[in-house]
């Protein structure tokens, strides 16, 4: 172990550790561009600068390791000159396009600038124009006369995803980040480049101009796209979710997200989504109270007998969730028919990195309520489903010719209930809240002229409640209530408690 100084604080750390590192033991910030956790040591940007005992220059407290007997002072004339120093150059062709662009609130150019400079632009000729707005990928735009050169981005394609897309091309002010020729930034974890810009240099063309950041919450959660169960954060405005971002969970996720994990926050403002109770039958739907709803359900219940019921729990849902539902079908209803369903694996998929095969967030959580998957030999008259069924589980639940289904869902895209597209004209009249009234369209099922009787109840989607995923490590995952539950949707905890009190309550 090594003893230094750090501003007259006395630390012990391990040898090789940095002075940088050093310092952020002790709560001590200096100011960086290039360096990075995850990646290699650039030491390009000098930003870093300290000032060490014993060194006539500036020490780069990025790469610079720590020894034995080290006096390090963070803030000395020496390193605040050098910063300001830094600073003014890296200005000088950087343009001064802060009130439009995306990356304000989250800019480290501008924080250090207000930290450590202050000072007016001496420079009176000509800046350099580089281009702007160019899309370099499906999901990012690039502004390079943004760009300090920090190669944050270059070395996470080279050293993270090893795709390789992004260069630096000619020398002095002319240099710029750009993608090889004949390439993109299409990797699938293309938008990490985006958090890795300490600047508005890459900017995410899904939330390019959608949300000033400092209107936006930022809640703890867990992605719910494959089983790794990556850590994020999810930012939102007015109940309206605006992006996900990778919260760092060294034992998971690290500092990364994939895209398709990060954009399918999408799903949550989706326009099919859910939001009222509906009773269907033959194709025509009505909506109905929560009351109305309950009390149809208990009458199905009632027309058959225990054995001839079935539920379907869910790889998607929650832990409590699915608790809740194997409690209220096992001493409630009291079947035997408890199954479980989800996303078929898909290889494709898959990768190195973090992304998982398995498509679902808590497998391996539905799986320690019940090891029975829904298979060609389930056979009921009566089903409660939670969230969807595969294209094989759907058809084998058709071959079964049940008399009724209760789907408890978030979203109408559930191939057992499909919607067709409204013929209505002109769309929705201003000023009218989407998600206060909702125009289900009319519903085609599988079963149409067969009687069936189908009940529809809104399930709050995973931010809409508090849970637990068990990812595929095994690992239990909580997570707490981002926004609040849209139109009368309600989670599966919830739907159960109601069911049971229902048909308890109407029991002979």
């Amino acid at each position: 172990m090594i003893k230094l100084t750090i501003d007259g604080k006395l630390i012990e750390v391990e040898e090789g550790l940095t002075i940088l590192e050093a310092a952020k033991r002790l709560g001590i910030n200096i100011p960086h561009f290039c360096y990075h956790p995850a990646l290699s040591i650039a030491g390009n940007c000098r930003m870093c600068a300290v000032e060490v005992e014993g060194q006539s220059k500036p020490v780069m407290s990025c790469r610079e390791p720590v020894k034995d007997g080290m006096a390090v002072h963070t803030t000395s004339s020496m390193a605040l000159d050098l910063r300001r120093s830094v600073l003014e150059f890296m200005l000088i062709n950087h343009p001064i396009d802060c009130p439009v662009c995306d990356q304000s609130g989250e800019c480290l150019l501008q924080d250090y600038y207000f930290e450590h400079s202050l000072g007016p632009s001496r420079f009176g000729e000509e800046k350099v124009r580089k281009p702007k707005a160019v899309r370099i990928g499906p999901n990012v735009m690039l502004d390079a006369e943004r760009c300090i050169e920090c190669t944050r981005c270059i070395r996470f394609c080279e050293e993270i995803t090893k795709t390789n897309e992004l260069t630096m091309e000619l020398r002095s002010d002319d240099s710029k980040i750009t993608v090889f020729k004949r390439h993109a930034l299409d990797n699938p974890y293309s938008l990490c480049t985006v958090d890795l810009c300490p600047v508005g240099a890459l900017t995410s063309s899904d939330f390019r101009f959608k949300k000033r950041v400092w209107f936006l919450t930022s809640s703890p959660s867990i992605c719910n796209s494959c089983a790794t169960g990556c850590n994020i954060l999810i930012d939102h405005h007015d109940n309206i979710v605006y992006r996900y971002r990778p919260r760092e969970n060294t034992e998971i996720n690290g500092p990364w997200l994939c895209d398709e994990g990060r954009l399918s926050y999408k799903k949550i403002n989706a326009e099919n989504r859910l939001l009222f109770p509906y009773v269907v039958a033959d194709g025509k739907h009505k909506r109905v109270s929560w009351g109305e709803a309950l009390i149809h359900i208990a009458g199905l219940i009632r027309s058959l007998k225990s054995h001839e019921i079935a539920g379907i729990l869910s790889a998607r849902s929650t832990v409590e969730e699915n608790e809740a539902f194997a409690a209220f079908l096992r001493d409630v209803i009291k079947t035997p028919n408890i199954y479980w369903s989800g996303l078929d694996p898909d290889l494709n998929f898959a990768d190195r990195l973090l992304r998982d095969s398995d498509r679902n967030p808590n497998t391996k959580g539905v799986t320690a309520i019940t090891q029975n998957r829904l298979d060609k030999t389930a056979k009921a008259r009566g089903y409660f489903i939670l969230d969807w069924l595969t294209n094989e589980e759907l058809t084998s639940t058709i071959t079964s010719k049940p008399d009724w289904v209760v789907l408890i869902t978030s979203h109408l895209s559930l191939p057992l209930c499909k919607p067709v597209p409204s013929e209505v004209e002109g769309g929705e009249p201003e000023g009218v809240d989407r998600y206060s009234e909702q125009s289900l369209p009319s519903l085609t099922l599988p079963y149409k002229g067969r009687g069936l009787s189908c009940v529809l109840l809104p399930k709050a989607t995973f931010a809409e409640q508090a849970g637990t995923f068990v990812n595929r490590k095994g690992m239990r995952q909580r997570f707490e209530m981002a926004i609040e539950p849209r139109g009368e949707t309600l989670s599966a905890v919830d739907i159960a408690g109601k069911l049971s009190e229902c048909v308890i309550a109407r029991s002979p």
